[in-house]
């Protein structure tokens, strides 16, 4: 089963659907016979790593408001907070600070630019 990401004009991710097996890496034939603009994605896909173990493709399964990057051929999500910043090897958003270790509840404080515990 193959997934295809719909684009739109500023190539943002507006759908996603599951196309034929034959459609299987030709997103551009998928995007031809539609008149829309489709990218595959991978299910299986995160940061660059197959978790199955296969090859990785496009660095991130595509998700709703996710960005197409063309020149990195990969989905990136939304940034989540102006401070993060893109991880190039990954295409995900990585926090100023590390998230701490501890195996406590955390969310991120923008406004301090530190995790603070989730109560």
């Amino acid at each position: 089963m193959a997934h295809f990401a719909k684009l739109d004009e500023n190539n943002i991710v507006i759908f996603i659907t599951i196309g034929r097996d034959e459609d299987n890496g030709k997103d551009v034939e998928l995007s031809a016979r539609t008149g829309d603009v489709y990218k595959q994605t991978s299910y299986n896909t995160h940061g660059g790593v197959h978790t199955l173990g296969g090859t990785p493709f496009r660095k991130n399964y595509a998700g709703i408001g996710y960005t197409y990057d063309s020149q990195r051929d990969a989905f990136i999500p939304p940034q989540p907070f102006p401070s993060w910043t893109l991880n190039e090897q990954t295409c995900l958003w990585s926090s100023p600070v590390p998230y701490p270790t501890d195996n406590k509840p955390y969310s991120w404080d923008e406004a301090t630019l530190t995790w603070v515990e989730s109560v």
